[in-house]
């Protein structure tokens, strides 16, 4: 089995509940353990804020969420000016930060992040996290023998 969703939003700071909605209800029915939903609807967060508050010109962003039996992956794909995403930090802003957060975050809630930078065309944020199944969750029905 595998679920793919690809939605297409305006870069604006009320879609990104609308995508954790999506996530969380996609995984949810696939029968992924909650705990995992919640990381993965939180580095989706992160992702997607960073992109609504740092990507340069363009005017959509667009969000590719792939499920299977043993993964989900997430592509969030900006249309900006790109970046050097060597240079950024992984250790976790201070409290009294009120930004700096969000890459520490995504690196502890998935199992791998990568970036892909493109000059003058954009920006892709990868997160790859492994998903527990609940034993008797909605996953059972499209495994069982006929």
């Amino acid at each position: 089995m595998r679920v793919e969703i690809v939605p297409c939003l305006p870069r604006d700071d009320s879609t990104v509940p609308v995508l954790r909605h999506i996530a969380s209800c996609a995984l949810h029915e696939v029968g992924v353990v909650p705990d995992v939903i919640d990381d993965v609807v939180l580095a989706l967060t992160e992702a997607c804020a960073n992109v609504v508050q740092h990507s340069g010109a363009g005017d959509e962003y667009e969000v590719r969420l792939a499920v299977n039996d043993t993964w989900c992956e997430i592509s969030v794909v900006d249309a900006g000016h790109g970046f050097d995403s060597s240079s950024l930090a992984v250790a976790m802003a201070g409290s009294a930060e009120e930004q700096g957060r969000g890459l520490a975050l995504m690196h502890a809630l998935v199992d791998d992040v990568r970036f892909e930078s493109r000059p003058e065309a954009g920006t892709v944020v990868h997160l790859v996290k492994e998903l527990p199944l609940l034993a008797d969750g909605p996953h059972g029905r499209f495994n069982r023998p006929a």
